[in-house]
């Protein structure tokens, strides 16, 4: 049986490689047994079937006791009794005997009371599991949905990809539809859009983490080419002014020194223009400008990072606390 479902995921998964090329498989699953465990009516009939078995339990433990009484009966008063009663004894335990294995197979047995209540009372229920599955699988777009509990291997699963809690809410939802009216119906909707919002936070949070990111790689790209335009217009500025002062000059018949550097071999120290000495300046008020424009970025860029933590954090916080609400109303 497992190798035929194996064998059906595996074609499942071909046929859908080209689709899935375009945007990324989507696979969740299902754990039917924490379900049934966390739906109220279900619940509630399985009380009563197990106070049922439980009665069952106790005939069976009285048909036991007569047997075990009769037996007892035969063996204390066999060596007062003719042949003919010791037969007529032990005929009657073999008719007991038998009567209690009917009565076992009749209430416990694999087609039994217990087994058939069972299979009757997780039905609707399961039909419900499987319209909900439907119904999610469409609105958010699986490709995949399994049941854990079924016989299928899963070697491993991570919790996220679990939409147990989100198929226990569909199903409590169509119940209580039929028990409120128009502005608790309302009210009621608006809940289940912030909880729909809430399954989806992990995935929406990653999403935005790489927007930000994307925004802030181009943010300072954009902040790296206005640098190198500013750098670019003040280096052009000061080659226009030079060019105008040596023009200046020559009108006037003074001579310009040129803007160089001389080494004095002498003591091995630097003499500077002062149009040079301005220009490193600028340069170094320039550094002091790009050193701050980064610590700037990293410190938005950090604050952004924690903001994002701390909503995913929040998210994961309130739906845990939701879940151990409903565990809490469940017992």
């Amino acid at each position: 049986m497992r190798k035929h479902i194996l064998l059906l995921i595996l074609i499942m998964a071909a046929s859908t490689t080209v689709h899935a090329q375009s945007r990324g498989v989507k696979i969740g699953y299902i754990d039917m047994e924490y379900i049934l465990q966390n739906v109220p009516d279900y619940m509630e009939a399985k009380n009563q079937l197990e106070q049922k078995a439980q009665k069952w339990k106790q005939e069976v433990e009285a048909k036991k006791n007569v047997v075990t009484n009769l037996k007892e009966a035969l063996k204390a008063e066999k060596v007062l009794l003719t042949k003919e009663l010791i037969q007529e004894r032990e005929e009657e335990i073999t008719f007991q005997e038998t009567e209690l294995l009917d009565y076992q197979q009749k209430r416990f047995g694999p087609n039994g009371d217990l087994a058939i209540q069972k299979a009757v009372l997780a039905q609707p229920i399961q039909d419900q599991v499987f319209t909900a599955t439907q119904d999610i699988a469409e609105a958010k777009k699986y490709d995949f949905i399994f049941d854990k509990s079924s016989d299928l291997t899963m070697l491993f699963a991570a919790k996220r990809f679990d939409i147990s809690d989100q198929v226990i809410r569909v199903i409590t939802r169509s119940t209580k539809r039929n028990q409120l009216n128009a502005k608790q119906l309302k009210e009621e909707e608006a809940k289940q859009a912030k909880e729909d919002m809430a399954d989806d936070a992990p995935a929406s949070d990653e999403k935005q983490k790489s927007l930000d990111n994307k925004k802030a790689t181009r943010e300072k790209i954009i902040a790296d080419k206005k640098l190198a335009a500013e750098e670019k217009r003040k280096a052009a500025e000061e080659q226009r002014k030079q060019l105008l002062a040596e023009k200046e000059a020559k009108k006037k018949g003074v001579e310009v020194p040129a803007k160089t550097e001389t080494l004095k071999t002498t003591d091995k120290t630097d003499t500077i223009s002062p149009e040079s000495q301005t220009k490193k300046a600028i340069d170094g008020t320039e550094v002091d400008s790009k050193q701050k424009a980064a610590t700037e970025r990293e410190r938005i860029l950090a604050e952004r990072k924690k903001a994002l933590e701390d909503r995913k954090k929040k998210a994961l916080e309130d739906r845990e606390a939701a879940k151990k609400a409903k565990e809490e109303k469940a017992k």
